[in-house]
């Protein structure tokens, strides 16, 4: 049995991934502020479904708080961290920028700096698809650029990356990040494309279709998510086990660091997204055309070929599938 703290325990991918690991026999100890981004009730729903077992240990608080997050690693003898505690929202950012300032980097921050401290065997951290910004090189590969990101969202995941490679490079710090596309699926946030859909369609009420419907997004389950991450946290990247801290010339890499993309590489464009949701709910939705938005991205496609070489990880689920799922959580959490 591992320690494995999540922060973002009671988030849509923190909370899916404490339940999997509970199942899977490691002991998970959880962090979350529980901030007021969105409906705090949820984010307690989420947690109710873990919070009573006996191999689950919570904590409220925010990890920009360094010594806050420090009694955590005092309190708890700690094997690996997974850092998916963030300010979400790529429009959200543009509104209150020191949010993101304040809990993707600092918080993050906070957390290399005691995963150094605490010797961790291992940080596994999030990322977003959004730092490929203007690339259009599609699918997006690792070894693409991502140096132009549209929204500070974007610009602060790509911060994290960088900040991970300086601690994995001077402190030996295992670092592994995943640039997440687009996940959805039950439990998933208010703020996003599917609930707010959703909720519209059953209100009578007029969706906007940005960029006038021609978005293109790598949609990726939850379950797809998770399971990604779990192949993860079981057998590290190749590389790290190749790398010897005491002789770094004679290691395969610079650094123990890797970044992998996750995605479930079968892009859909938005006004089909739609239609499958139309389709489960019985109803057709009332629709606004509009043009993009600046710090939108016209297309999002993964090219999941090295997570597949690396860990043999094949997305499992279809979108339609996948929105099935959905709609049934919906329909019987909302009544």
């Amino acid at each position: 049995m591992k320690n494995i703290l999540v922060t973002g325990s009671s988030g849509f991918i923190g909370s899916a991934l404490c339940i999997e690991l509970i199942k899977q026999g490691e002991y998970v100890i959880g962090v979350d502020n529980h901030n007021k981004f969105y409906d705090v009730s949820l984010k307690e729903d989420r947690l109710q479904r873990h919070i009573h077992n006996n191999q689950f240990k919570n904590y409220i608080l925010d990890i920009k708080n360094f010594k806050d997050i420090e009694n955590v690693f005092k309190e708890n003898r700690i094997d690996i961290v997974v850092n998916l505690a963030a300010q979400a929202g790529v429009e959200y950012s543009t509104e209150k920028p020191f949010e993101y300032i304040d809990s993707n980097i600092v918080g993050f921050m906070n957390i290399l700096e005691c995963c150094k401290q605490y010797e961790i065997k291992h940080l596994v951290y999030a990322s977003s698809s959004s730092v490929y910004g203007l690339n259009n090189n599609t699918p997006y590969s690792e070894y693409n650029s991502a140096d132009h990101p549209v929204s500070l969202y974007a610009a602060t995941k790509k911060c994290n990356e960088l900040l991970a490679h300086y601690y994995s490079h001077m402190f030996n710090l295992p670092c592994t990040g995943l640039r997440f596309f687009t996940v959805y699926g039950p439990w998933d946030r208010p703020d996003m494309a599917l609930q707010k859909f959703t909720k519209k369609i059953l209100n009578d009420e007029t969706i906007q279709l940005y960029n006038f419907g021609k978005h293109v997004r790598d949609f990726t389950y939850i379950d797809d998510i998770v399971d990604g991450i779990f192949k993860i946290i079981k057998s590290p990247p190749l590389n790290f086990k190749d790398w010897d801290k005491n002789n770094p010339q004679l290691s395969s890499s610079s650094a123990p660091w890797e970044i992998y993309n996750i995605g479930n590489n079968s892009p859909v464009e938005l006004e089909t997204y739609v239609s499958l949701l139309e389709k489960e709910l019985g109803i057709i939705a009332k629709k606004e055309y509009k043009p993009m938005k600046a710090f939108d991205m016209e297309i999002t496609s993964s090219d999941n070929s090295k997570i597949k070489q690396d860990f043999n990880f094949i997305p499992k689920t279809k979108v339609e599938q996948g929105i099935k799922e959905f709609v049934k959580w919906y329909l019987s959490y909302y009544q």
